[in-house]
């Protein structure tokens, strides 16, 4: 009877120490760790947590959203770990599937977190909606204006004594001050 650990942190920029010491804590013998958006199906190290496990074993996570996509997801998962005769445990959230109490309290606070993702995903649309009928919108202002594209443009077409292109792409992203992929990116867009 083993405890088998996973834990998850979502970019490259965030630190999975954390959640490996209380794993290790709470004595898990192996220890697995993705570097992935919760979204994402893909996540070899849960993959390999899953296929580690035994009859018996304990499955502990820090959190439900740490191991589960969706409601859906996390109540498959539970299914699947039930099934063979794997019990989960939650640390923060103090799940214990190996009790009936635990086992209901896994089923509450996995509907809880997937009602408060769809608020939040929910009102972010409400926002962006709002913005846009406002005249706003989101995202990195263009690097490149009308009056800039169509600089570029003529930059582009203009031909030297030679009959070939008078300025490379580099040279009129760098009188532009953008980079050559804005340049390609609006040449291309004027073309279509």
């Amino acid at each position: 009877m083993s405890k088998i650990g996973y834990g998850r942190v979502s970019t490259r920029d965030q630190n999975p120490d954390s959640q490996r010491d209380a794993l290790a804590a709470a004595g898990c013998d192996r220890v697995f760790i993705d570097k992935a958006s919760g979204k994402l199906d893909r996540r070899p190290e849960l993959d390999k947590a899953l296929d580690y496990l035994r009859p018996g074993d304990t499955f502990v996570i820090t959190r439900l959203s740490r191991a589960a996509r969706s409601l859906r997801h996390l109540l498959d998962l539970a299914a699947d770990l039930r099934g063979r005769e794997v019990d989960l445990l939650v640390l923060k959230q103090g799940i214990d599937t190996s009790t009936p109490t635990g086992r209901l309290q896994f089923h509450m606070f996995g509907a809880f977190d997937e009602f408060l993702r769809e608020l939040i995903v929910e009102g972010t649309l409400e926002g962006l909606a709002s913005a846009r009928a406002r005249g706003r919108v989101g995202g990195r202002p263009r690097a490149l204006d009308a009056d800039g594209i169509e600089m570029a443009r003529a930059l582009y077409e203009m031909k030297g004594q030679d009959g070939k292109r008078k300025y490379t792409v580099q040279q009129i992203a760098d009188r532009l001050g953008v980079g050559r992929a804005t340049i390609y990116r609006n040449l291309d867009a004027e073309s279509a």
